[in-house]
């Protein structure tokens, strides 16, 4: 005796379990599979079909318990293991986990004992209520990823998970080689104190100034206030810049953090050197010094685009001459520079990402911060999180 409960995205309920002897006990919890979860998804299934499947499975059993108590298929002893698994399967798509106010069905920690103690007793749809309360946040945010998921099979936008970011040295350029491209692992062998690495899971909506905040009080500023905290991480980027037309492109985004909402704006990161899982993937190398080269900024709008913005000194196309006579240093323009650069564009947007120059004389004129504040007001409104 079998049962098949479809979660519509390629994953049963019923793959956590064996049948059992069919009768008396007909759901036997793989608990080996179980626990597995914490550490990854089972092979031929994706975080999101797991997350899904077992959001279905807690909704349905606690549900079930609250109201004729049938059809239930986890007990006192194996729920918690499920619970454990949920919030790890979760943290890794940086969907934040329910808060359960109990932990099993019965005793002290049950939810009986829950419902009992907050007046729903006598009220089956109390406590239904009371588990979509819980629940219904994390299904509704899974239910926004699949759909983001759905979209992106008809977008041309990169695919893949962020692994590491690496940015904002303030020193000496970091040495980043990769020692697994398979499960794209690096290190970095030289120089590491003088940058950041952002290894959270980054949430499906992009990252955010606040969430970027978040990371730097819980690593670097434990105990500051966020309004602290944002300050210290902005002196902090603010130092990894060393030309002015930089550091008039950050000043002039960073002011939006101080309006209204501001915080949930899209992180500015600036001197990115590893950013994009797929990409490194992609590039051919199977251990060594990483190819790509340092970006100036990255942006990861609340629409999943990737966007790089770069700001061009002449040392990108040109190379100096000898002073002359007044000690004025010119520049000849150098072809293989500029073509470097353009090809370098070409494999970011055939990777899916959207590149936007500036030339740095454009942002020492007079006008050059009314540019920028033009130029971002623009994007943003661009790349707004969809409407689902």
């Amino acid at each position: 005796m079998s049962c098949r409960i479809t979660t519509g995205v390629g994953m049963e309920l019923a793959a956590f379990f064996s049948s059992g002897d069919g009768w008396a006990q007909p759901w036997v919890l793989d608990i080996e599979l179980v626990e597995s979860l914490r550490f990854g998804p089972p092979a031929g299934h994706t975080d999101l079909e797991v997350a899904i499947a077992l959001t279905q499975l807690l909704h349905h059993d606690f549900v079930s318990h609250g109201t004729d108590g049938q059809g239930r298929h986890l007990d006192d002893e194996n729920v918690p293991m499920i619970i454990k698994a949920h919030r790890a399967v979760l943290e890794r798509l940086a969907l934040k986990p329910p808060a359960w106010p109990f932990r099993t069905f019965d005793g002290p920690r049950g939810f009986g004992t829950y419902w009992r103690a907050n007046d729903m007793s006598g009220s089956w749809k109390a406590r239904r209520d009371c588990i979509e309360q819980i629940l219904g946040p994390t299904r509704d945010a899974l239910e926004d990823l699949e759909e983001l998921e759905y979209e992106r099979r008809f977008t041309k936008g990169p695919s893949g998970s962020f692994k590491n970011l690496i940015f904002a040295a303030d020193g000496v350029k970091p040495e980043i080689v990769l020692r697994d491209a398979v499960n794209n692992e690096v290190e970095i062998v030289r120089h590491a104190d003088t940058c950041l690495v952002f290894t959270d899971p980054l949430p499906p909506h992009g990252l955010t100034w606040r969430q970027m905040v978040a990371w730097w009080q819980k690593n670097h500023q434990p105990g500051a206030d966020e309004k602290t905290a944002a300050d210290g991480l902005y002196r902090r980027l603010y130092r990894s810049l060393d030309s002015k037309p930089e550091q008039l492109l950050m000043i002039t985004y960073c002011a939006r953090y101080a309006e209204e909402g501001g915080f949930d704006l899209p992180a500015l990161i600036p001197q990115v050197y590893l950013h994009y899982d797929p990409y490194t993937r992609r590039s051919g190398k199977q251990s060594g010094a990483l190819y790509r080269q340092r970006m100036d900024f990255l942006l990861l709008a609340p629409d999943r685009s990737r966007i790089v913005i770069e700001v061009d000194g002449v040392q990108h196309y040109g190379r100096p001459n000898p002073p002359d006579e007044q000690g004025r240093i010119t520049h000849t323009a150098v072809p293989r520079l500029y073509a470097e650069m353009v090809a370098e564009d070409r494999r970011l947007r055939l990777a899916g990402y959207e590149i936007y120059r500036f030339g740095g004389w454009e942002l020492k004129e007079p006008g050059g911060r009314q540019l920028l504040e033009s130029f971002f007001t623009s994007l943003l409104a661009r790349h707004q999180k969809p409407t689902l």
